[in-house]
């Protein structure tokens, strides 16, 4: 084995494919975790009508078979030598299928889809929930059990599949009518591909996954029936929930030639974090990408939050469970392409350097909530804008803004998710295309007063996606050896760090500037409320 071929023993490999927003990739990975061969195909997404976002079913497959295929091809090897194949794939996107045919009766309807937004209003200012939220309360006085208490406060949102799934159980006939007979399948992307690749043997999600779906309960380990009975959803159509590592079955021979064993099923933002090794109580992983991402591993536990921060299962491999905390801000390489669009820069690659040409941002602030604000602000109703114009502002200072304003809704993120969960921080790990900026890197880490290390390979959910399924066969025997694999491209030290070390306060200079962007966020609040 090892990189001494000979004509008896082949080097084996782990495939790993990520099914994102935007594009499909897979890599195949040797024993060091390098890439030895690539292939990637854009995901098109389809807009049937105002707010609804929608994927083909069979263009995803199509473009999966297409990506593994030319991964294998790129990296001049034979399927016979890929030991193990992992699957990392966007949340809360789903379809369902005819049981016995397998055919699709609706595209996937996607994650940013907006069509149940009235059913969610709806649910959510119904004497129902008042009277849930009631009894919760009810329940935390009697027991003091804080998720009793969270649970007096959760809304319903429509980047979860919930209401998606029941506005499209009331709309498509065909739908209903194989629910009516039993023979209906509900699956994420991960189900569906799994259905495809065993030819219909296979209906299976993993805990990871079947968590983001919001119809899962993630104290009780399974599909919520006291959910599923309150709006109507069939509990029959769901998929079995399965360890994130797990022999799931083999590709069809006929797909690829060989029957691949299926290793590992994980969630896009659970597998980054297994990517980023955060395999400790206290492990922070941030993915900044069209939104930002950042999770903290809770351990055995999952933590409730009053502020949006939610908990989500991170992996279940054998016995252990590992539970993550997770906030997002929503428009982070959004505002970037925005910028780039208006032409306050030509390439990406400048922005860090502009940044810098300028000693502030001349007092403008930048809001960035072209799709409202997270946590923990939770205002949907807020708007983007830029304040503290002034004759002298230039493209600089407003690039400046805008960077800036990322590194801030990171330092909210990264405030909340302290006092949230009371969990000491151990080690912050960033990953993602926005990574790659410099000013936004030392920013954020001026802000957390930590040092914080962006890794040299920016597709981590690929990688975790690979860790999993390569330990399930023993191509990585320990996550000890995987940390050791681990590589950085930088460290960025907060300033003074020379001299006070690891203080976790935020650098002086900054807090006035920071004042005035939340005065700015504060007016941003609320904007569309008459709409």
């Amino acid at each position: 084995m090892g990189t001494q071929r000979n004509r008896f023993i082949k080097e084996s490999f782990i495939l790993s494919v990520d099914v994102g927003t935007t594009s499909i990739r897979c890599h195949v990975y040797d024993k060091e975790a390098r890439v030895r061969g690539s292939c990637t195909t854009k995901v098109v997404l389809l807009y049937p009508d105002v707010g609804q976002v929608e994927m083909d079913p069979e263009a995803i497959w199509k473009g999966f078979i297409t990506v593994v295929k030319g991964a294998v091809q790129d990296a001049e090897l034979q399927m016979n030598q890929i030991e193990a194949l992992g699957i990392s794939t966007q949340r809360g996107t789903f379809t369902t299928w005819d049981k016995t045919t397998g055919v699709p009766f609706h595209n996937f309807i996607s994650w940013q889809d907006q069509r149940a937004q009235e059913l969610v209003k709806s649910w959510n200012n119904s004497c129902t929930m008042k009277a849930i939220h009631g009894t919760m309360k009810m329940l935390y006085f009697l027991t003091r059990q804080k998720r009793f208490l969270i649970a007096g406060l959760v809304v319903f949102s429509i980047q979860h599949v919930t209401f998606r799934l029941v506005w499209a159980l009331t709309h498509y006939k065909k739908l209903c009518e194989a629910v009516a007979e039993g023979n209906c399948c509900f699956g994420t992307i991960d189900t569906w591909l799994l259905y495809k690749l065993t030819k219909g043997r296979v209906h299976a999600t993993d805990y990871s996954n079947a968590s983001s779906t919001g119809i899962f309960d993630s104290y009780q380990m399974c599909w919520s029936g006291l959910l599923c009975s309150l709006v109507s959803l069939p509990l029959s159509i769901l998929p079995k929930v399965q360890n994130t590592g797990h022999p799931f079955g083999s590709t069809d021979p006929s797909i690829f030639g060989v029957s691949i064993p299926i290793m590992s099923v994980m969630a896009d933002q659970q597998a980054a974090m297994f990517g980023e090794c955060c395999f400790d109580v206290g492990d922070v992983k941030i993915t900044m990408g069209t939104g930002t991402f950042m999770d903290i591993n809770t351990g055995s536990k999952p933590q409730a939050s009053f502020a949006g921060l939610y908990p989500l299962v991170g992996w279940k491999i054998g016995s252990e469970v590992v539970y993550v905390a997770e906030a997002n801000s929503a428009d982070t390489g959004t505002a970037i392409k925005w910028a780039q669009k208006l032409e306050l820069f030509s390439d990406v690659q400048q922005t860090s350097a502009m940044a810098y040409s300028v000693a502030d941002s001349d007092g403008v602030c930048f809001v960035p909530s072209f799709s409202g604000l997270q946590a923990p602000l939770n205002d949907p109703k807020a708007c983007a804008s830029f304040m503290g114009l002034k004759p002298s502002t230039t493209k600089c200072h407003l690039v400046r803004a805008i960077l800036e304003s990322i590194a801030f809704r990171n330092k909210q993120l990264y405030e909340i998710m302290l006092k949230e969960t009371h969990i000491p921080i151990t080690k912050i790990r960033v990953d993602g295309g926005v990574s790659i900026n410099d000013f936004v890197m030392q920013l954020t880490a001026d802000l957390f007063g930590r040092k914080v290390a962006r890794t040299d390979c920016h597709e981590m959910s690929c990688l975790g996606a690979a860790f999993v399924a390569g330990l399930e066969v023993g191509f990585w025997r320990t996550r000890e050896e995987l940390k050791k694999l681990q590589s950085t491209d930088k460290v960025f030290l907060p300033k003074g760090a020379a001299l006070k070390g690891d203080t976790g306060s935020t650098s002086q200079e900054y807090i006035p500037i920071l004042q005035s962007w939340e005065t700015a966020l504060r007016r941003s609040m609320n904007w569309y409320s008459k709409s």
